[in-house]
């Protein structure tokens, strides 16, 4: 619910302060005290237009703070925090504000944000109805939406069903478009894939074989000077047998020093510690020695070999180059071209598969739209009956309330139905789109008659009602106000009026109220206690505040109000 709205510099008034009730809220005053601007306020503080001629002459720009009341667990909620608003124990900021440039700004929640998200949030705050505001239920699909939630649980169960049949329906005809339109894309995807990998079977690369390779050319490429360095280490290290003298070598060496250091190692520990270590580098050295005799036999300069194995790495290279910067990634794409094309091959037989469903889903839309359109034709016909006979109370007794459903043939997510509320305002006449059949004046009596009939089953928490009463009065006057109190029993109700029959239903009463200089400022708007509607509701009568038959007549109307609320 709204809870307060604060506004500044809009029209006539400089400053004031509105407190609601969650009930069943008038505003009144006389003409040109600014009641209007109250509806103006709600209008701006939910996306309205930005109009620069609203803001208060010499007042540098129009604001209006509105508090609302949120269910904590609502869409609205978690709408606010995403766009990065927050709320202060379940109450919500809106601030818009007017420059007299004709700048609009909007905050939700502490948080700026584009006006167009106050719109959208509107669609779930408040219903508007006044002569110059957008009416909700005048949209094509709230008319639609609205008879759903009227039709109540007869409709639930085709709905259900329908929508499960649309939504497959939906994807198998997405799903059958790409699968056919890409035909060309997808055939010559497939031969890419087959070329390659037929590329890669016929080379037939085994994982690290490309390290292996390379390093086996290493040793090939330079196996003369491997084998020499090999040969000459080893006769440096244990000496060559084959010379005619014997040169001095490693082993030998080692062999002399140890020698030397056995003959005397009995006199000192130490030194024979470093005998001990002389001998273990002897036999150290001797190992190296024969493992390089063995190294220089194994190496062997084999020109076919090198050959071939330059022919093999130069193969992978190749593959590298088109499927992978390494030989375990081309393994990789081979794995995954495999399963996709296995994909791709597969897609005539999946065609052929999803026309059939296609098919078989087509007929079952057909019968779950004829069965949607059937419960909604008869609710319809219940709803222009209900609201029609809402109208004859509300001094509209020529009025015929018909709604049309339509079936398009083209299936949407709600069905096939095209649901449009017509006006037939006179005996003879034909029914017209509300916004063309009705006056300003008798289309908010209409919508007031349609949201009396929809209440509870289109849950807008906060209804306004500016000029609802316009051109009526007496007994039609006095329906009109039974009938928004009935409407304030599901949600809170806001009406601007001049009639006193529908202020004397209201559970809170505002006056609004012009000083000497002609604005209305922070004290011009008063809640009124029972002596002071009795005031004004004498006033709106008869034209004057203490007039002791306006009273008595106030007095009458307030009872009235009381034993019927």
């Amino acid at each position: 619910m709204v809870d307060e709205v604060r506004i500044q510099g809009l029209g006539v008034i400089d400053e004031a302060v509105l407190e609601l009730s969650p009930g069943f809220n008038v505003v009144t005053g006389e003409t040109g005290a600014g009641k209007t601007m109250v509806v103006t306020s709600l209008g701006l503080l939910f996306g309205g237009r930005a109009d620069p001629q609203r803001v208060r002459p010499g007042a540098d720009r129009a604001t209006v703070e509105g508090r609302i009341v949120l269910d904590p667990g609502g869409r609205v909620v978690e709408r606010v925090e995403e766009a990065g608003g927050e709320l202060d124990d379940g109450v919500l900021l809106i601030t818009r504000s007017v420059s007299a440039e004709g700048r609009s700004r909007a905050h939700l929640g502490g948080r700026s944000v584009p006006v167009s998200l106050l719109i959208n949030l509107a669609d779930d705050l408040v219903a508007v109805h006044g002569q110059s505001d957008q009416q909700r239920l005048l949209q094509a699909g709230r008319q639609r939406g609205a008879l759903d939630r009227y039709a109540g649980n007869a409709l639930l169960k085709p709905l259900r069903a329908y929508t499960a049949a649309y939504e497959r329906h939906r994807q198998v005809s997405a799903l059958l478009v790409e699968l056919t339109t890409r035909a060309r894309e997808r055939a010559q995807e497939a031969e890419m894939l087959r070329f390659g990998l037929e590329e890669i079977e016929k080379v037939d690369p085994k994982p690290g074989e490309d390290a292996e390779l390379a390093a086996e050319e290493e040793r090939l490429g330079h196996a003369d000077a491997l084998r020499g360095a090999a040969d000459s280490a080893h006769e440096s290290l244990l000496g060559d047998p084959s010379a005619a003298f014997e040169a001095a070598n490693v082993v030998t060496l080692l062999g002399t020093a140890r020698n030397a250091l056995d003959a005397v190692r009995d006199h000192d520990p130490e030194l024979a510690g470093l005998a001990d270590r002389l001998a273990e580098a002897g036999y150290l050295v001797s190992d190296v020695g024969t493992d390089l005799a063995a190294y220089a036999e194994s190496v062997d300069a084999d020109p076919a070999r090198l050959a071939a194995v330059q022919e093999r790495r130069a193969e992978l290279i190749g593959l590298t180059r088109k499927y992978g910067p390494t030989l375990d990634e081309v393994l990789e794409w081979s794995g995954r071209s495999a399963e996709r094309l296995t994909e791709l091959e597969g897609d005539d037989d999946r065609i052929e598969g999803l026309a059939a469903e296609q098919a078989e889903l087509a007929g079952r839309l057909e019968a779950e739209a004829a069965e949607l359109t059937s419960v909604r034709t008869a609710a319809a016909e219940r709803f222009s009956a209900a609201v029609t006979a809402e109208l004859t109370a509300l001094a509209m007794p020529h009025a015929r309330i018909h709604v049309m459903v339509n079936p398009t043939g083209e299936y949407g997510p709600h069905g096939a139905d095209e649901v449009e509320v017509r006006l037939a305002p006179h005996p003879g006449s034909s029914p017209l789109p509300l916004h063309k059949g009705a006056s300003g004046g008798e289309l908010s009596r209409v919508m007031l008659a349609i949201e009396v009939v929809f209440a509870g089953a289109d849950p807008v928490p906060t209804f306004v009602f500016d000029e609802v009463d316009a051109g009526v009065g007496g007994k039609a006057a006095v329906e009109i106000g039974r009938r928004l109190a009935r409407l304030a029993r599901n949600a809170q109700v806001i009406v601007v009026t001049h009639l006193p029959q529908v202020a004397a239903f209201a559970d809170q009463h505002l006056l609004v109220e012009k000083s000497d200089d002609g604005t209305v400022t922070r004290s011009g708007v008063t809640a009124l206690d029972r002596e002071g509607r009795v005031r004004e509701l004498s006033r709106m009568l008869a034209g004057l505040e203490d007039s002791e038959l306006g009273r008595a007549h106030a007095e009458e109307l307030l009872e009235l109000a009381a034993e019927e609320r």
